[in-house]
């Protein structure tokens, strides 16, 4: 649905990229500063530098080349920090730019999809849009972990109890409009990392067990040792000790390194593997914490990072940040110096080994909840984005989907209709004209129920519902490589659905879109009426597209509550004019003729439409 100009979605992102853009510029004007100051300084520095060393200025002025280099190294942290701002306000201007291509059409071009999710056994994402091109995870989603990419998922992928919904509504609206704090979390989290970071390595290694239990011994080692060996140096110098006293305290310290190798090497390793800069997740967290919340959902999340009598989970990144910044050290090129010397690893490591054995249990809970916070600022922005669509009410009786002005929410400017299954054994039976919509509005049922049952909001003025299960056969396709026709795919398909309503107790909602078309015309529509009331017999809801309009007699049968409703389309200076419109009744027209004509295909309308066994069938 395209969001007007003049909306406040789209006059908040215009305003917030062009305050990102303005900092950025200011930025950009201060990045060239420090960069002049620095190429100044060093020219300085070299020139005197130079003087000095051939004898034309006073050896004094080597004091100066010194400051000039200290000089440097001040414009050179200051300018590292001015990159780190622009880094920053880069990100801002993309989340904002991300914001206005959600109120048009260019949200499409997002290349986070959820491909990764697509399962063609599930029982409704494939026919419904849920992932991949053109999807509802495609315009949701603005996670920037990968645990909250899979939350989110998760959510458009199993519908949640009438509790949790009403929970996860009333958190994201008080999310929406704090568009600030749900782009900080963004920025924070994709600052730390290129990619979208993945915390299951992470957990994993913050659970194991212990690493370093085997060389507990060295710890103490590393304590004395150094010292000791430094005191025997020393008092060599001064003649105290015979000089090569400190060499044995320096052999005892090169077999403390190679005997602890391999457990510092497989910890190392290990923590490095899944680290992918959650060291620095500390800003990330302090956001969430500084947020004030009043949504019961919210603070029991923003609690869940605070034990009682404990510092903030903050608190707890910053010093596994500062602590591993000693094991980061391991890079540079001095570090098997260092270490003998100092035994480096065993200080860097038995520490996080110790924060390792007093957090690591409650890191996964930590990550689950930001996945929730990721999750839960997805639905509010799209709430925020769609500020027309509504907030679905949940009743506990069904199977039950009323709606009023009923869209389809990928659409940009969908046709509204009210749609009406009341309860149990309710279905609509949809026929009408090739292309008039009869598919797009089972989709936009299906798509509203999953975006509901998610706990977002819904393109809809009204809409109304029960805690369903959604299934569908929609898509359904043959597989060369299994070996399995099409009808096969279809009739496996209906199976699997036959089979969740039973299960679910006829709390579904199954949508079915001209099913059976694998077979003749009399087995199909045999079998379409007895796959239809098999679903109501269960106490299930739903909608059925169909061409045979014979079905429309399933109106007439007692216990079930079929009704008949159509689409239609009219000819306007030659050409096909669909209003997209549902009307009562079953449709009166057709168009397939048409279609073929209008596509170039000569056919002859005189010819005999049926074969023998279909003028038997028509005769019948």
């Amino acid at each position: 649905m395209t969001v007007p100009a003049e909306s406040s979605p789209h006059r908040t992102y215009t305003e917030r990229r062009a305050a990102a853009q303005a900092r950025l510029a200011a930025l950009d004007r201060l990045n060239a500063r420090y960069a002049n100051l620095r190429g100044l300084t060093f020219l300085a520095a070299a020139l005197v530098a130079g003087l000095a060393g051939f004898g034309r200025l006073p050896r004094d002025y080597w004091w100066a080349v010194a400051g000039a280099v200290v000089l440097y190294a001040v414009w050179a942290v200051l300018h590292n920090a001015v990159f780190r701002k622009e880094a920053r306000e880069r990100l801002y201007v993309t989340l904002n730019e991300r914001g206005l291509a959600r109120l048009s059409s260019a949200w499409r071009e997002f290349t986070e999809r959820g491909d990764r999710f697509l399962s063609s056994s599930h029982l409704y994402t494939p026919d419904l849009d849920v992932f991949g091109q053109a999807s509802l995870f495609q315009l949701l989603n603005e996670t920037a972990t990968r645990a909250g990419e899979e939350r989110l998922a998760a959510w458009l992928s199993t519908p949640a109890q009438a509790p949790t919904v009403v929970e996860r509504q009333g958190a994201a609206q008080e999310l929406a409009p704090e568009v600030g704090f749900r782009q900080d979390l963004c920025v924070e989290a994709r600052l730390v990392s290129r990619e979208k970071a993945n915390p299951r390595l992470f957990i994993q290694w913050a659970e194991s067990g212990p690493m370093l239990q085997s060389i507990r011994w060295a710890r103490p080692l590393a304590l004395v040792l150094p010292p000791i060996t430094l005191t025997l140096y020393v008092l060599g110098q001064l003649h105290v000790v015979p000089g090569w006293s400190w060499w044995v305290g320096l052999f005892v310290q090169l077999g403390v390194v190679l005997a602890t190798r391999g457990a510092l090497r497989q910890m190392e390793e290990r923590l490095s593997a899944g680290e992918h800069g959650f060291a620095r997740y500390a800003p990330l967290f302090a956001r969430i914490e500084g947020q004030k919340v009043q949504h019961p959902l919210l603070q029991r999340l923003q609690a869940g990072l605070q034990r009682p009598g404990e510092a903030p989970v903050s608190t707890h990144f910053q010093r596994f940040s500062r602590l591993y910044s000693f094991v980061e050290f391991k890079r540079h090129q001095f570090h098997p110096v260092v270490h003998l010397l100092t035994l480096w690893d065993i200080h860097a490591l038995f520490p996080l080994e110790t924060w390792r054995e007093k957090h690591g249990a409650q890191v996964r809970h930590w990550f689950e909840a930001l996945a929730e916070w990721e999750a839960l600022s997805c639905l509010a922005g799209f709430a925020h984005d769609r500020p027309d669509f509504t907030w679905p009410t949940l009743t506990p009786e069904g199977p039950r989907v009323e709606a009023r002005k009923l869209g389809h929410p990928l659409l940009d400017n969908p046709v509204p209709n009210d749609v009406s299954l009341p309860g149990p054994r309710h279905a609509l039976l949809i026929t009408g004209s090739n292309m008039s919509g009869k598919t797009t509005l089972m989709r936009a049922v299906g798509a509203n129920v999953v975006l509901a049952l998610a706990g977002a909001p819904v393109c809809a003025s009204a809409f109304v519902l029960s805690p369903l299960q959604v299934l569908t056969s929609m898509r359904v396709k043959d597989s060369l490589e299994r070996g399995v026709s099409y009808f096969y795919a279809e009739v496996q398909r209906i199976k699997a659905v036959l089979d969740a309503a039973a299960q679910a107790q006829g709390q579904v909602l199954f949508l079915l879109d001209e099913i059976l078309l694998g077979t003749n015309t009399r087995e199909r529509q045999i079998a379409s009426r007895e796959v239809l009331r098999l679903l109501l017999s269960t106490g299930a809801c739903g909608a059925v597209t169909t061409h045979d309009l014979s079905l429309a007699v399933l109106a007439d049968e007692p216990g079930v509550h079929v009704v008949n409703v159509h689409f239609r389309d009219h000819l306007e200076d030659g050409k096909m004019v669909f209003d997209y419109t549902l009307r009562q009744g079953v449709v009166d027209t057709t168009n397939a003729l048409r279609v073929l004509r209008m596509a170039g295909v000569p056919v002859n309308e005189n010819e005999a439409p049926f074969d023998s066994g279909d003028k038997a069938l028509a005769r019948s």
